[in-house]
């Protein structure tokens, strides 16, 4: 019975693939790294390429367990979000692709300011907003016929046709998911708004898969692709349950948290949004504080040396604010906020007590914003991220945050594209 969903995740390092079955579980997964590229001048084909090498050995360890791709029913794809390129109508890029974190569109920002709410998630000069009004001016021939966040050019490269996003990555680049529309003033700011795409509820059916590329990847030609969602709403969605006050931490190099609501809580001022997810709202934001800071001042091994010398159930006294360097988005927005890591005690286990204990607090001040706005308080709470693994860590957490974080049994947003539209579209 073709009852297999399968996700396919656009990661910063590579691309990841999951199939899962009717019950939720994973049966089997791949990878594939990225092609080497020039980041001024990013080929988006090169993701396509990269897809399709995934799959196809994704197909490959099907077979290796007996199952067969041709069984695989629905298609899901997520990427990271803010990412675009714009193509022709044959889907063929006719700019370079832009990147999530690129920024510097200065001359952008200021049209988009005269023209938007006072406060919208397209202001500054790193807006995804920003950046599809870049491309549009490097599209010197006027060739451009979609503007494609990540996931929706390989969607469209799945289908053989383009136009279609999802509610998830169109948020940042100014779509209203409340009102199911783009704003109206977008036209003032020059933005040819023929280009952009269609934005359909995270993980709905859009359409049948093209022939030609099921035959060339193995798969069958019934298989229907569906919308996708950004890759840490994915993640959001392998570990933990589509369950009101079910909340992800992410502790990897940042910190990032979400929490399912019934309301919409946005504040771009300290840097918290919401996406449409069903019948909620993924409210979250990310911090610049957590892993990478205290890699900076320690090695995996004397991580983990410390870290269990820490009695967890006494509170350090040392007040910091861990940051690499200036700047934090979340809980506040404050690109000169200074990084505070002083007095360093003589003793390396009571500076590490110090540094875990000032990012809990400051994770629990991330979801006390969301409460403070009228969101909920986590009911359950799933770690993700290499901090997961860190015992002591672990207590300090459920003794500032008040409950005790669970760890994720899945993380890959591979496995949350996946179980999406199996959900949602099965």
């Amino acid at each position: 019975m073709n009852d297999l969903s399968l996700g396919i995740d656009i990661g910063t390092s590579g691309i990841r693939t999951a199939v899962i079955d009717a019950a939720g579980d994973v049966l089997s997964s791949a990878r594939a790294a990225h092609e080497p590229q020039d980041p001024e001048n990013i080929d988006a084909m090169a993701w396509w390429r990269s897809v399709q090498r995934c799959v196809q050995t994704q197909c490959e360890a099907l077979r290796e367990i007996g199952k067969s791709p041709k069984d695989i029913a629905r298609i899901g794809v997520d990427g990271t979000s803010g990412t675009m390129v714009l193509t022709d109508a044959r889907l063929q890029p006719v700019t370079r692709a832009l990147m999530y974190n690129s920024s510097g569109f200065d001359a952008e920002a200021a049209i988009i300011a005269q023209h938007a709410p006072e406060t919208h998630i397209t202001k500054g000069s790193n807006s995804a907003l920003a950046r599809a009004m870049r491309l549009q001016s490097e599209d010197k021939d006027g060739r451009a016929t979609h503007l494609l966040h990540q996931a929706d050019l390989i969607i469209a490269r799945l289908l053989g046709y383009g136009g279609h996003s999802d509610h998830n990555n169109a948020l940042k680049t100014g779509f209203d998911p409340a009102e199911g529309a783009w704003p109206d003033w977008f036209a003032a700011t020059g933005l040819k708004t023929a280009l952009l795409p269609d934005a359909r509820p995270a993980g709905t059916q859009i359409g049948q898969i093209s022939g030609v590329v099921a035959k060339s990847l193995g798969l069958a030609e019934t298989a229907q692709v569906h919308a996708g969602t950004t890759d840490s709403i994915a993640a959001f969605l392998a570990a933990a349950p589509l369950e009101v006050g079910a909340a992800v931490t992410s502790l990897g190099t940042t910190l990032a948290i979400k929490i399912l609501s019934t309301v919409r809580i946005d504040d771009p001022q300290v840097g918290l949004y919401s996406h449409r997810l069903g019948p909620y709202w993924l409210a979250g934001g990310a911090s610049n504080t957590g892993g990478g800071i205290l890699a900076s001042f320690f090695s995996a091994q004397d991580l983990g040396q410390l870290s269990a010398q820490i009695n967890p159930d006494l509170e350090s006294p040392l007040d910091y604010y861990p940051l690499l360097k200036p700047g934090e988005r979340f809980p506040v927005n404050d690109p000169t906020l200074r990084p505070r890591v002083e007095p360093r005690p003589a003793s390396d286990v009571d500076f590490l007590h110090g540094l875990l204990e000032s990012i809990a607090q400051i994770e629990a001040q991330c979801y006390d914003v969301i409460v403070a706005r009228g969101g909920t308080a986590p009911q359950l709470l799933f770690t993700a991220g290499g901090g997961a693994e860190n015992e002591a860590w672990t207590r300090i957490r459920a003794r500032v945050l008040g409950i005790a974080p669970q760890k994720a049994e899945h993380s890959e947003a591979a496995v949350g594209i996946a179980r999406l539209i199996e959900q949602v579209g099965a």
